[in-house]
Order: C-alpha cells, then structure tokens, then sequence
C-alpha cells in the first residue's frame, strides 16, 4: 500500500550530501547539497546535524510539501545495527512520516534498475572502497560488511593506492620485481624517487589524504603495459566479480538473467582494462549476468526507493529518470 505525500531522499556520502525533495508523481521539487556525512568521526547527531542543513535548504525549495517517506541512503551505515541508530535519530527530527535508512551502496543499485516498483539485481560500487549489495521485489537483500580488511575486502582506490605504493617502494629497494609505478608514483607529486615520496607521505609533507590521487596513475601505467600495475588491475576486476556473483547466489539470481550494476569513479571511468577483465569475469562466473555501468547521481537512486515505498506510477518514475538524467546507465559492450 503506498503512502500519501512527497519523498524526501538524501543520499550521504564521507565528503558531501545530495538532497531532494520529489513529489509522488515524479516531479523534483527542491534539491540541495550539503558537507559530507561522517558519523564515525563526529558521532550519530553531529553527523545528522550535517544532514539537517542540506535538508533544510532542499525543503524550504520545495514550499515545505508533506514528507510521507524520508528515503535515506548513508555511507558509513555499513551494518544493520548502525541503520537501526541513524533511522531512529533521523526519525526524531520528524522530517517525515515514515523513514527508512538504506547504506549508500542500495543507491547506487536502485540508480541503475530500470524496472519499476520491482527492482532486483546486484550492484558492485567502486570508489575510495569497495562494497556490493543486491535487492529482490520480496524486500530480500545481500550485502557485505565492507568495513575493510577486517571484513574481507579488498580494492577500491584506496586499497590501490596502497598497494600500489607497496609495489613501488619493493621495486626501488630491490625487494620486489621492476615497475614503472617506482618512477611513476613519485613522479606524480614531482619527486625523484620511491624513497623521497615515502620520507614526504611520513613526514607529512605530502598530506595522507592525497594518496588517492595515485589511483589513476597506476591505472595509466597499467594501460601501458607494466606487469606489476596490469596485475593490480587483475586482481581487482577479479574481486568484482566475485562479489557480484557471490551476491547474486545468495539472491538466487544466477540461474536467469539479472542486472549487476557497476557504479562508483573507478567503475564509472570504464578504464579499458578493468572494464573488460570485470566482464569478463562475469561472463565466466555468471553468464546469464546483464552488466550495466551507472553515472546518475546515486540521490537518484534514494529517490526511486522512496518512490517505491509511496506507490509512485510508470509515469513519475520516468519523469524523475528524466530529471536527473536517466541515460547515463550504459549496458554491456555499448
């Protein structure tokens, strides 16, 4: 039975915070965009609090219009128990009727299905880490942890960066086999060598946080041939792949044809390499899997879960699919 008012839906990552305001017929009323959503770091509240100014500003947009589902869709919202605490603290701000907190990973999947009210599949979202989720019309779910090592992962780009810093400081030393990545790497930030970058990362002088800007670069040296950078890529396309099928068997999806959406910067670039080795993998593992690579705003995919919980008709969802620019969702081999 769907609910009678607008969907309010936010979609939340560690550096900003997409809202919007859309009306049950489809109709985009308010948007807004707001700082990004840590509450690891700054604890439950202040990272609401964080929510509350974007959302604010996306109502007041919006003529402050009846809210019948607050569609929320979180990083950091990595485990059911911690879903359970951000709805409840989302709930006391009585910013709708109804709230339901999703981790972002869930937006990024609904993005990408294209199907209406029902949606089923699998997606495997790749950006500064790496995580995967999948959905059935019966409200049945697969997922993973995705709290890093301690859970199993492995990838993403910081996890590249990382052992792609790994790689290039055993090349240097004489530890590890040739690659480009030890005079590409420190290159980069405009030193000589492997051991000049690791006093810079050490000392500070070049900040942590820059290390994702590495990524890339093995990326390119990977396209150029080097061994050691094309193994990395490998490796991640391989574990792509194993997440998706491995959600798609718990979902009991692998025996008929089932989209795995592909989002994230590092999917959504298609690097060629790791375009192919992810499809090709699938291909092997799950050949009935039908691949599609989204580049909407994850917001879009909050919207489509709040608008499946209100009953929204074909035509609101094609409106909004409009609004944010729906043909952004590419299928295998186009």
């Amino acid at each position: 039975m769907g609910l009678s008012g607008a969907v309010l839906a936010i979609d939340a990552g560690n550096s900003k915070t997409d809202v919007a305001v859309v009306t049950a017929d489809g109709e985009v009323a308010g948007t807004a965009r707001g700082g990004g959503f840590r509450p690891p770091a700054t604890g439950v509240e202040a990272a609401v609090d964080t929510l509350a100014e974007a959302v604010a500003r996306a109502q007041e947009a919006a003529g402050h219009l009846p809210v019948a589902r607050v569609s929320a869709c979180l990083a950091n919202a990595d485990l059911p128990v911690e879903e359970e605490q951000l709805s409840a603290a989302i709930a006391a701000r009585g910013w709708g009727a109804s709230v339901e907190v999703r981790n972002d990973t869930f937006a990024v999947l609904r993005a990408g299905l294209l199907e209406d009210a029902a949606p089923r599949g699998v997606a495997v979202v790749c950006g500064a880490g790496i995580n995967c989720a999948g959905m059935l019309p019966d409200g049945r779910t697969a997922r993973f942890p995705a709290l890093g090592r301690v859970s199993g992962d492995w990838g993403g780009g910081g996890g590249l960066a990382e052992e792609a810093l790994w790689h290039a400081a055993r090349a240097e030393d004489g530890r590890g086999e040739p690659t480009e990545l030890a005079r590409a790497l420190p290159e980069h930030f405009g030193l000589g060598s492997m051991y000049a970058l690791i006093e810079a990362l050490h000392l500070g002088h070049v900040p942590a946080g820059r290390r994702h800007e590495l990524t890339p670069v093995l990326f390119t040296v990977a396209e150029a041939g080097d061994p050691v950078a094309s193994g990395l890529v490998d490796r991640l396309a391989d574990e792509v792949a194993n997440m998706a099928t491995v959600a798609l068997g718990q979902l009991g999806l692998l025996d008929s044809p089932a989209p795995v959406v592909l989002g994230g910067s590092i999917l959504a670039a298609r690097r060629p390499g790791l375009d192919a080795g992810v499809r090709g993998e699938l291909g092997r593992r799950a050949p009935l899997a039908e691949v599609r690579v989204v580049e909407a705003a994850p917001v879009l995919g909050a919207v489509l879960l709040g608008m499946d919980a209100v009953g929204a008709g074909v035509g609101a969802y094609e409106r909004v699919r409009g609004w944010f620019g729906c043909a952004a969702i590419l299928a295998a081999g186009h």
